[in-house]
């Protein structure tokens, strides 16, 4: 188990530390550039760096499990974006992609 432990720590630091530097370069690509005034002003969104933490961790972590949460978490925050992204769909896909998540997500909680 302390070998398990000791990989599942390394992978924690890991992905954080690729989280740290991915927001730094983003802060210090902003202050050069600046996203703002190219059209990308969502770039530095204080909610998308939940989105980019997620990513990371789901890259650079074995175990997913904090990247799903982190994910979910961005997408709750967003429910507008997603919702307007999928526009007339949403009506059917939203609960269907919730309800096919949940089934998934109770067939692992029973195994």
């Amino acid at each position: 188990m302390g070998a398990a432990k000791a990989s599942n720590s390394k992978d924690t630091y890991l992905a954080t530390a690729v989280t740290f530097i991915v927001i730094g370069a983003l802060y210090l690509i902003d202050k050069l550039i600046h996203f703002s005034t190219i059209g990308l002003p969502w770039v530095m969104n204080k909610d998308n760096m939940l989105l980019y933490a997620s990513i990371c961790f789901l890259i650079f972590k074995r175990d997913k499990s904090i990247g799903v949460v982190l994910l979910g978490l961005w997408l709750v925050m967003n429910i507008s974006l997603v919702i307007s992204l999928l526009g007339s769909l949403s009506g059917y896909l939203l609960p269907l992609t919730l309800l096919i998540v949940g089934i998934i997500l109770f067939w692992f909680a029973r195994r």
